[in-house]
């Protein structure tokens, strides 16, 4: 029987302003929403688009300072001390879609801001949300509620030129919101890299950077690198790299002062660039592969209009500035090794050691391939879902796919009982993974065990070809599932930092105990919360109840109608990341390498005896 058909007429169509627009769906504006667990979390979009502002006066030559304040409320000031907005168009500026300065190159040539939304997005995202303009010993002030107008005053002022921006993201579309201090250090240190000359304020911890990319790149490479960063700047182009003897390519990219996570073509130009100059010096035919080969680079290009492919700027889309950029990166690589040759041996010694080593893994690829054609077809270990991306595009939102990674088959059948089929693989370790720290590549060919699960995550050629969005580490809360952790992080860091660092890798959060009445059943994850459950459960007075405490000694013990909502909507996870390149070959070495009696006598001082 079909569904009765709805009534479509004039009354039906709705014109929403551009305020109700932004809060009726705010992912168009800001991407992700989130409570702030994560960095790209909708709270920190705002607070970026307001900062951006701040940048963007200081590109133009207008202020050299911006202060920021956040109170334990999450209520948030940024004052910039730039040309200010001008006082009849305040209000107009931060609340109607398509006005600003913006699209004006005489006042704003490179503007991080891509269409006049930013802050009209803050604003009626936020509880409330107060801007100040100075100007010329004038001031005006507009105080909003949601987007909307409440209040607004005009008077003189004895204060700096600039803007001042009052906001609390509003609770209603950010519930139980946090601002996480190291997600805001590390984004503000950026902005301090990006903007040479630049002081950024949060809170009375300064953020300052006198030589700009040359700067972040020896923050993270520091300790690490073969030779000197190689670094250029001029007024549209910055770029800085080094080789390092780790595996992989890793880049910073920026446009117009904010960081592009997912690249674009001005990060594609400059590693075609880099190809070409290298080549054109050795006179060889090197592929890119070697030559990029254990790479930190970064690049940051100024664009009158760049092209984005969405609101959140994470991937730019302008190609007509790649070919001044291919060339402009070839000119500057290829002067720069004939003028130090020091470096250029250094540099081509790395891309022929790299190009052997690259050969020897075709073979040893090959003779893996043909190993497991023999014993079977299919990976053994894997339980794959159903839903796969188009090859080299990502999931469409919503439609994540994830890979559980877990030991024993009690675990993976609890996972694969109760897992979505349709979105969620369980790949199942065969006891301890092996220690790959030190190792050569090869021998995570060799191995059956590490093979199969580069097989099951379609790395084993290039991690270009990673199958899921997610991989999740799944392993006990114990000793021994807490080293089987840290042996697959070993895994990823040493061979494939960049899938750590494109934010691929997470570690499931299970509960460590259950407590229960006979009414109600509660699952918790510390001490902590196990205390407070059995107090609340057993109740006060004369009518306690009894209480049962179930410690789950591994993901076995767990039923599969219990799991699923351990790996459902409400799933708890914890993203791996990095937060500094320099401090990986460190950490591995010290917790994975032959060090003994250093990480002996770390242990003895660090004991904790229950």
């Amino acid at each position: 029987m079909n569904a009765p058909v709805t009534t479509y007429s004039e009354d039906k169509i709705k014109t929403l302003s551009s305020i109700e627009h932004i809060r009726l769906r705010p992912g168009m504006y800001i991407g992700r929403l989130g409570n702030g667990s994560h960095p790209d979390d909708g709270i920190y979009i705002l607070l970026k688009e307001v900062i951006d502002n701040g940048v963007d006066e200081f590109i133009m030559g207008a202020g050299d300072r911006i202060d920021i304040r956040i109170d334990d409320h999450g209520r948030v000031s940024v004052r910039d001390y730039g040309r200010g907005i001008p006082l009849a168009k305040l209000v107009e500026c931060v609340s109607v879609i398509n006005t600003g300065a913006k699209y004006n190159d005489d006042v704003f040539q490179f503007s991080v801001g891509l269409n006049g939304v930013g802050t009209k997005a803050v604003n009626a995202l936020s509880e409330s949300f107060e801007v100040v303009s100075f100007r010329d010993g004038e001031f005006a002030r507009a105080l909003f509620r949601r987007g909307e107008l409440v209040e607004e005053e005009r008077g003189k002022s004895g204060e700096e030129n600039g803007t001042l921006v009052i906001f609390r993201p509003d609770p209603e579309t950010f519930p139980d919101f946090r601002f996480n201090r190291e997600f805001l250090k590390k984004r503000l240190a950026r902005y301090a890299y990006l903007n040479a000359g630049l002081t950024l304020d949060l809170d009375g911890e300064l953020f300052f950077s006198e030589n700009g990319l040359l700067d972040l790149l020896d923050d993270e490479v520091e300790g690490t690198r073969l030779y000197d960063p190689i670094h250029h700047k001029e007024k549209t182009l910055e770029f800085a790299f080094a080789h390092t003897d780790t595996y992989g390519e890793t880049y910073f990219s920026f446009v117009n002062g904010t960081y592009t996570s997912e690249g674009g073509t001005h990060l594609s130009a400059f590693r075609e660039g880099l190809l070409k100059g290298i080549n054109e010096f050795a006179g060889k035919k090197f592929s890119g592969e070697d030559v990029r080969e254990g790479i930190v680079g970064t690049v940051a290009v100024k664009v009158k209009d760049p092209v984005f492919e969405s609101q959140t700027k994470n991937k730019l889309g302008n190609t007509d500035i790649r070919a001044g950029i291919v060339n402009r990166v070839k000119e500057v690589v290829c002067d720069h090794l004939y003028r130090h040759t020091d470096v250029a041996e250094i540099i081509v010694e790395k891309i022929q050691r790299s190009a052997k080593i690259r050969r020897d893994l075709q073979q040893v690829r090959k003779e893996a391939r043909n190993r497991a054609k023999k014993v079977s077809i299919k990976i053994p270990q894997l339980k794959d879902c159903k839903y796969h991306p188009s090859k080299g595009k990502p999931s469409k939102p919503g439609r994540e796919n994830m890979i559980f990674i877990t030991e024993g088959q009690s675990a993976a059948g609890s996972i694969v009982s109760s897992r979505d089929p349709m979105t969620q693989a369980v790949f199942s370790l065969k006891g301890k993974p092996l220690n790959v720290y030190g190792q050569s590549m090869a021998l995570l060919y060799k191995n059956d065990e590490m093979y199969n699960l580069m097989r099951a995550l379609n790395i084993e050629e290039s991690v270009g070809g990673l199958r899921y969005d997610r991989i999740i580490l799944a392993t006990d809360a114990d000793v021994d599932g807490l080293h089987i952790r840290n042996l697959l992080l070993t895994f990823f860091l040493h061979y494939f930092e960049s899938i750590v660092k494109r934010g691929h890798v997470f570690i499931l959060e299970t509960p460590i105990f259950r407590v229960r009445n006979h009414e109600e059943t509660a699952y918790c994850y510390s001490e902590e919360e196990k205390e407070r459950e059995v107090k609340r459960l057993a109740g006060r007075g004369k009518k306690k109840k009894k209480v049962e405490i179930t410690r789950f000694k591994g993901l076995g013990e767990i039923s599969p109608r219990e799991f699923k909502r351990f790996i459902g909507p409400d799933m708890r996870l914890r993203e791996v990341s990095i937060d500094s390149l320099k401090e990986v070959p460190r950490i591995l070495s010290f917790y994975m390498g032959k060090n003994t009696p250093q990480r002996r006598e770390y242990i003895m001082k660090n004991l904790v005896v229950e």
